[in-house]
C-alpha cells in the first residue's frame, strides 16, 4: 500500500471532520491578518496614533506572510504537516493574544510580523493538506470547501470583530481571537492525522519557477497589480465611509457584512464559470470591482450608494479571488506547494504595500485617494490580462486552466 493511500485510508467522516479544522484554520488566520480593517479608527485613537500608521498592522503581517512564506516552506518541506500546521497555530493564538496586553505600538508591530511567518505558511500548506486526508475522488471538494472559509470570514470574523469592539474594546476582540485560535489548533492536534510532507521543492527550486515557467510568471504579475488596487482601498474603507457618508460604526458593521456576503456569493458563482472560462470569470469580476470603486466614489456619500457599490465590490471579490488562485495553480499544477507559496508572497506582499501606499495616500492626499488608487491598480491588472492569451500547457503531463480550475 502506498503512502498516499494509507493517508486516505481514514474514515472519510473522520476527513471531512480534518477539513473542518483546516477550513477553521483559514477563518483564524484570515480574520487576524485583516481585522485591523474594521478596527482602524479605535485602533488610532486608543493608540494616540494616525490611521494611516494604525494600517501598518495590516502591513507588517502582510510582509512577513510574503516574504518569508518561500523559505520557510523549503526550509519545513520534510516537518509533518500536522505538527506544522499545529505550531503555526500556536504562534497565532499567543501573537493574538499579545496582541491584546501589548503597552505600546511597536510591540504590536513586532507581534504582527511573527503572526504573519505563521499565516504565509498556512496559506502554502493548507489547501494541500485538506486533498490528501479525504478519499482522492473528493479531493477538489475539499480544497473548495477550505477556500470557502475565505468567505466564512469576510461575512462572519471580520464584521463580528468590528461588533465586539463596538460592545467592548479592540483588545477584547484580539483576546477571543487568541480563544478560538487555540480551540483551533486542539481540534487540528485531535482529528488530523500525520501528514509526511510530499513534493519537497528547495529554496532555489522555488525561485526557479516563475524563471522558467512564463505563464506563471504572468499569473503573479496580474496578481500583483489586483491586490495591490483592492486591499490599497479596502484597508481604509471605514475611515473613507465615515469621513464621505458620515456612516456610524453600525453601519459600517453592515456593510462589512454586506461585502462579505457579495464574495460569498460571487465565489460560489465563480465556482461553476471558472469551469468554462476562468479567463472570461476573472475579466468580467475585474470590470466589475472597477465599476464597484467608482460607484463608490461617486454615490457612496450616500448609505444607499454605499451598500449597492459594497455589493458589487464584494461580488466581484469574490470571483476575482477564485480565478486568480485556479490561474497559478494551472500554471504550474505539478509543484503544488511551490507555486502557492509564490502565489502567497505576491499576494501578501502586496495586501501589505497595498495598506502601506493607502495609508501615505490617506494622511498625506485625503481618504478619497485611496479609491483612485485602487482604481489605476485593478486597470492594469485588467489591462495584462486582456493582453494575455496563453494557450500552450506548461507540464509534460499538462493542465488546463480551465481543466484545473474545476478542481478548486
Amino acid at each position: 500500500m502506498s503512502v498516499q493511500q494509507q493517508e486516505r485510508s481514514p474514515s472519510a467522516v473522520k476527513g471531512w471532520l480534518g477539513v473542518a479544522a483546516i477550513t477553521a484554520s483559514l477563518f483564524v488566520f484570515l480574520t487576524t491578518e485583516l481585522m485591523p480593517v474594521g478596527l482602524l479608527t479605535p485602533l488610532s485613537k486608543s493608540l494616540d496614533i494616525s490611521v494611516g500608521v494604525a494600517g501598518l498592522m495590516v502591513t507588517a503581517q502582510g510582509v512577513a506572510a510574503g516574504l518569508g512564506v518561500p523559505f520557510i516552506v523549503a526550509w519545513t518541506r520534510r516537518v509533518n504537516r500536522r505538527l506544522l500546521l499545529s505550531t503555526l497555530l500556536a504562534v497565532l493564538a499567543l501573537g493574538n493574544l499579545i496582541t491584546s496586553v501589548s503597552p505600546n505600538y511597536p510591540l504590536i508591530l513586532a507581534t504582527r510580523l511573527c503572526m504573519g511567518f505563521a499565516s504565509g505558511v498556512f496559506w502554502a500548506i493548507g489547501v494541500s493538506m485538506a486533498m490528501r486526508i479525504v478519499p482522492e475522488r473528493h479531493a477538489s471538494r475539499a480544497a473548495a470547501v477550505v477556500m470557502s472559509g475565505i468567505s466564512i470570514a469576510t461575512v462572519v470574523g471580520i464584521p463580528l470583530g468590528t461588533i465586539i469592539e463596538a460592545h467592548t474594546d479592540w483588545r477584547t476582540t484580539f483576546a477571543i481571537w487568541a480563544g478560538l485560535s487555540l480551540l483551533v489548533f486542539l481540534a487540528v492536534a485531535a482529528i488530523i492525522p500525520s501528514l509526511p510532507s510530499e513534493n519537497a521543492v528547495s529554496v532555489r527550486e522555488v525561485f526557479g519557477l516563475p524563471v522558467r515557467n512564463g505563464q506563471l510568471r504572468t499569473v503573479l504579475l496580474i496578481v500583483i497589480f489586483f491586490v495591490l488596487g483592492h486591499f490599497g482601498a479596502y484597508t481604509f474603507v471605514r475611515p473613507y465611509l465615515e469621513d464621505e457618508a458620515s456612516a456610524s460604526a453600525t453601519f459600517i458593521t453592515v456593510v462589512l457584512i454586506i461585502f462579505g456576503i457579495g464574495g460569498a456569493i460571487g465565489n460560489f458563482v465563480a465556482g461553476y464559470t471558472v469551469n468554462k472560462s476562468l479567463r472570461g470569470t476573472f475579466v468580467v469580476g475585474l470590470v466589475a470591482l472597477l465599476a464597484a470603486l467608482l460607484l463608490l466614489r461617486t454615490i457612496g456619500d450616500a448609505e444607499s450608494g454605499a451598500v449597492v457599490a459594497l455589493v458589487l465590490w464584494g461580488l466581484s471579490f469574490g470571483a476575482v479571488q477564485l480565478s486568480q488562485i485556479n490561474m497559478t495553480l494551472a500554471a504550474a499544477p505539478e509543484t503544488f506547494e511551490a507555486a502557492m507559496s509564490l502565489n502567497t508572497m505576491a499576494y501578501n506582499t502586496c495586501i501589505a504595500l497595498g495598506a502601506l501606499f493607502g495609508g501615505l495616500f490617506v494622511d498625506h492626499v485625503g481618504v478619497t485617494s485611496v479609491i483612485w488608487f485602487g482604481v489605476i491598480l485593478a486597470a492594469a491588472s485588467l489591462l495584462l490580462r486582456l493582453g494575455t492569451g496563453w494557450k500552450k500547457k506548461v507540464s509534460t503531463n499538462p493542465v488546463s486552466e480551465d481543466d484545473l480550475a474545476a478542481t478548486h
